[in-house]
């Protein structure tokens, strides 16, 4: 039997949930021969030993005792500003990281992360769930496997039920960035091809501290890949029918549509339809909760030297060189070329 601890820096609403999810897979892991192990520290100390204790995880006053215990690997799960600090610290110690994007606020800030990342050679696989989910995982075998022939257009849709707390979005850095770059990951991960162009624009028609704090509501962006290829990525922070996440993909030969199951949050206007006949997801934790469970164990499975890194820095951030270049062409009116994306990240 193999012992493995993992520590975990920030028991807030993402934080909570690997903390389950980490509690969650310890049977499986059992029958892996591995006995998983959580410890966890947060600067809300009461709140972290209360979801310690629910879970009979271990608590640590600090991230520096976390780092001194020598865990096995650590999971970030803190505000975006904080990650620069924290992942530095913990690829100076050698240990392996889980980061929940992005690497850090701004694209100069992330490049800089990931260059000292690559120059300590560290272990940092980033939080970009989508790509352990079901249906994206099915989409991308198809086509790899040329069942779809190839590809003309892509169409992802991102959008909340509503829109999260007014702090958080004063510093996401805008819809692009918090919301659509899971979007630009995933079209990349899965047509294997860059983005070099893209065109935003948005609107504003709900609250309108929104609009004050520099952002939109809802967004569209057009990107054209380095084969010419079109996809169009559309976010919104007010969904009424619940929380819809999903991706049309047109080719030669087939398509496909990734979240179009009984759950998906809108309904046919054909009066003879009766689909769909289940409850709509509501958030993103209950629409992608296999695939965050999935991520915890690959993030294992990387550490114990069982796979290839399934989401690694450089991936995360060309997805936001992307979500950048839709920030700045929602700013500017005009097309924005996506030429950090062709560097060698």
């Amino acid at each position: 039997m193999k012992n493995m601890t993992l520590g975990l820096v920030g028991a807030g609403r993402i934080g909570a949930m690997h903390a389950k999810n980490v509690d969650a897979i310890k049977k499986e892991m059992l029958r892996q021969g591995i006995d998983l192990q959580l410890v966890l520290t947060d600067v809300a100390a009461d709140h972290a030993r209360d979801v310690a204790a629910r879970l009979g995880a271990g608590f640590r006053t600090s991230f520096t005792d976390i780092l001194e215990s020598r865990v096995d690997g650590i999971i970030i799960a803190t505000g975006s500003s904080t990650h620069p600090d924290l992942l530095l610290e913990t690829v100076n110690a050698g240990i392996p990281a889980f980061c929940e994007k992005p690497l850090a606020t701004t694209v100069p800030e992330s490049l800089a992360v990931l260059h000292h990342i690559k120059a300590m050679d560290g272990t940092v696989q980033v939080g970009h769930q989508r790509r352990f989910d079901a249906g994206y995982l099915e989409a991308k075998r198809a086509f790899l496997a040329g069942e779809l022939g190839w590809l003309h257009a892509l169409r992802a849709v991102t959008c909340d039920m509503a829109p999260p707390p007014l702090e958080f979005l004063a510093t996401s850095g805008g819809i692009f960035h918090d919301c659509s770059v899971h979007d630009f990951d995933i079209l990349r991960w899965l047509t294997g091809r860059e983005i070099v162009e893209v065109y935003a624009q948005g609107s504003n028609n709900g609250d309108s501290r929104i609009g004050e704090l520099g952002d939109v509501d809802s967004g569209l962006a057009m990107v054209t890949f380095d084969n010419g290829m079109l996809a169009s990525v559309s976010a919104s922070r007010y969904n009424g029918g619940g929380h819809d996440v999903r991706l049309e993909i047109q080719g030669s030969k087939g398509s496909l549509m990734v979240g179009l199951d009984q759950r998906i949050a809108l309904r046919s206007a054909e009066v003879s339809s009766t689909f769909p006949e289940g409850i709509p997801h509501l958030t993103f934790a209950d629409r992608f909760r296999a695939a965050y469970r999935s991520e915890i164990i690959a993030f294992i499975e990387l550490i114990l030297g069982r796979r290839k890194n399934p989401c690694p820095p450089e991936d995360a951030v060309a997805a936001s060189i992307v979500a950048e270049a839709a920030q700045q062409s929602l700013q500017s009116g005009l097309p924005v070329s996506v030429t950090a994306t062709s560097l060698t990240l």
